[in-house]
């Protein structure tokens, strides 16, 4: 643990600054996504919504993820459900987070660029407040200094009386810089409107981020001898870079935008093709008549006709 308070104590119910730091991050990551809403054609109903299929998928994701790459620290299946005993990884909350997006764009017909453009600079703001929650949980440090000059806060933090590096904070700068730069590009990237241009940044921007800073952590999940976050964050800049080509191909040589999960047809328009059916269907037939038959009306007045002419004939 860190040589400070990871807490403390309302009577017997126990408070983590983790977890009151990691609440307050979510809550302001919905807050800025409903302002920015407008910028990608949503609103803030829309936002509240989306949070109620990210937020929980983000965090069972986060726990599956750290289960699945500490194996050999639990002792039974059923310890993946004592989350209050920590154990919380932030790529599996995005990978959750991601899925939950999904779901929402296709069941509400949603373009998933837009919402992602939306989501991308609320998710990295989270992190960067989250990152400072580690400081107090003593999770996600650096390997051990061994240069003296180096033995000072904020750069190193004493934990159990050795002095680590303090990646925790090292990524938080930077996701605030992340997050910085994604607003500056929804809100002042007059040439920047392309949907998914802002999610891809967020890729490229933590991925180069995280891949440095990863080589620095002492408490890194391995897949073999690999940094299971590092070989994420790789593929996470590829990622970046591919959608962004994607994108900008599809401007400027198919000359039309990227759509993903949208429909062509809104409700709205499919209840109007349905009441414009059932009018139809619910006009009487006319019966139609032969062309040389006659009205009533023009018989009678044939038929009285020919009896005047019979009568002067005779």
């Amino acid at each position: 643990m860190l040589n400070v308070s990871s807490g403390f104590n309302i009577g017997s119910l126990r408070i983590e600054y983790y977890g009151l730091i990691m609440a307050f991050a979510m809550i302001l990551g919905v807050i800025v996504a409903c302002l920015n809403a407008k910028k990608r054609g949503l609103k803030s109903n829309d936002i509240l919504i989306l949070a109620c299929y990210v937020l929980p998928l983000a965090v069972i994701g986060a726990r599956i993820y750290y289960f699945i790459f500490s194996l050999d620290n639990y002792d039974s299946f059923w310890q993946i459900f004592e989350i209050w005993n920590g154990g919380l990884a932030i790529y599996g909350g995005v990978i959750g987070g991601a899925l939950g997006v999904m779901l929402y764009c296709l069941i509400h017909k949603k373009n998933f660029f837009a919402v992602a453009d939306i989501a991308a600079p609320s998710l990295i703001l989270g992190q960067a407040i989250g990152r400072i929650g580690c400081f107090f949980a003593g999770c996600c440090y650096g390997i051990e200094v061994t240069n003296d000059a180096h033995m000072w806060f904020p750069l190193s933090t004493q934990i159990n009386g050795v002095w680590h590096y303090s990646t925790f904070f090292y990524e938080s700068f930077w996701n605030f810089l992340v997050f910085a730069a994604l607003m500056l590009v929804l809100y002042l990237g007059k040439n920047i409107k392309e949907y998914g241009v802002v999610m891809s940044l967020y890729f490229i921007l933590y991925g180069i981020g995280r891949a440095w800073i990863e080589a620095l952590r002492g408490d890194s999940l391995y897949l073999g001898a690999i940094k299971v976050s590092q070989l994420l964050s790789i593929l996470l800049i590829i990622a970046g870079v591919a959608i962004i080509t994607v994108i900008y191909v599809y401007k400027y040589g198919v000359k039309k935008p990227l759509k993903v999960f949208e429909f062509k047809e809104n409700i709205s328009q499919i209840q109007e093709q349905v009441s414009g059916n059932a009018t139809e269907q619910s006009q009487p037939e006319k019966i139609e008549q032969p062309e040389n038959a006659e009205q009533p009306e023009q018989q009678s007045a044939q038929q009285k006709q020919n009896k005047k002419s019979k009568n002067k004939k005779e």
